[in-house]
């Protein structure tokens, strides 16, 4: 086949690509810029948006003896991935970038040019698995090695976008992929992974929250109240520098009633109320989720399977009912501090049967 390789100029992408040559693939190396100014995004080796990791990406190729080609995503990942990013944060909601980038840039945007131009399948560095379903579809399922499994933010994929994915790393264990980089001479072996949010500079979501946002921001301080008494806790400077579960940073200049430590219960970005009590109140048993993705035929209402609702997360025993544009969810297994806008992703044992965008929750007895 025809393959198009996401280079992001890491070991993951790298090893990936040279494996997709070596199995007999006509491999071409591409390396996606999302900015037009790698610098106002990330620096150093924290990202996936620099100079250096292009230059990486392109070296990694050399050594392949693959083609190598830059595309430009800039605008496409701004008003897809980071205007979201900051929509949804002054909503007072809680946005996975990773997985909208994996849904709008790399299996949107990137496949949909590579089958322009008549390539047959994009190839990444994901750990995940596809597989052929008993029916001639495709199937997408856990990694065999549970630590790097990265099926959650692949779970938008549908089954036209895995008929033509690859991820050759998927039955590997990372320390095995560093040494098989080692041994092909690939100088990013022992490159760190990128971590936190790419387009962050520093990783301090807020503060670069509050310059992004500048006047859009729906409010630039407000109260700190508990849960239970509506006693003003403390003060905060914006809503968007928050989400539900969060016990660091609150900052809170009276003690709560009970002694007990708080965490955020609620965020209301129009009157600038931020709620919090103790961690018994975060406790999550039914999910309303909408706007699902199935990576094949929808589930029958009433299935029952697991949930993962963060990107490292643990799963959650759960039945899920559909109807139409909305999926109920009931944890068998309550969760804790699950907040609306992100991703709650079905599996069916190791199989992924989809995701949805969770926009309400009911704590145990009080509904949100």
């Amino acid at each position: 086949m025809r393959v198009v390789a996401a280079m992001s100029g890491g070991v993951d992408s790298a090893v990936a690509a040279a494996r997709a040559h070596d199995a007999g693939h006509d491999v071409t190396g591409i390396h996606l810029a999302l900015s037009r100014n790698p610098a106002s995004y990330r620096s150093g080796a924290r990202g996936c948006c620099t100079i250096e990791d292009a230059n990486d990406a392109r070296r990694a190729a050399d050594v392949i003896g693959i083609p190598f080609y830059v595309w430009d995503l800039s605008e496409r990942f701004h008003e897809d991935v980071v205007v979201d990013f900051m929509d949804e944060y002054a909503a007072g909601r809680t946005p996975n970038p990773c997985l909208r980038c994996n849904e709008k840039i790399k299996f949107a945007a990137v496949l949909d040019r590579a089958l322009a131009l008549g390539f047959d399948a994009v190839v990444t560095g994901h750990y995940a698995l596809v597989r052929p379903g008993g029916d001639g579809s495709t199937e997408l399922h856990r990694a065999l090695d549970p630590g790097k499994d990265q099926s959650y933010v692949l779970g938008v994929l549908t089954q036209g976008q895995l008929a033509h994915s690859l991820f050759p790393l998927g039955d590997t264990a990372k320390p095995q992929v560093r040494e098989e980089a080692a041994l092909r001479g690939l100088l990013v072996a022992e490159k760190p992974d990128s971590h936190d949010i790419c387009f962050v500079s520093d990783g301090d979501n807020a503060g670069w929250l509050r310059e992004k946002l500048g006047e859009r921001a729906p409010n630039h301080g407000g109260s700190i109240v508990d849960a239970a008494s509506g006693a003003e806790l403390g003060r905060h400077d914006g809503t968007f520098g928050f989400t539900i579960g969060q016990r660091k940073g609150l900052r809170l200049g009276t003690p709560a009633p009970d002694g007990l430590p708080r965490y955020v219960l609620d965020i209301e970005p129009v009157s600038g109320t931020v709620t919090v009590g103790p961690r018994a109140q975060l406790s999550v048993d039914r999910i309303v989720a909408d706007r699902p993705r199935w990576c094949g035929a929808p589930p029958a209402s009433g299935f029952e399977g697991t949930v993962q609702l963060r990107a490292h997360g643990d799963e959650h025993r759960a039945t899920v009912r559909v109807a139409a544009d909305e999926v109920e969810i009931d944890l068998i297994d309550p969760a804790y501090g699950i907040a609306p806008g992100q991703a709650a992703v079905i599996y069916d044992g190791t199989r992924v049967v989809g995701s949805a965008n969770i926009v309400s929750t009911l704590r145990v007895g009080v509904a949100v």
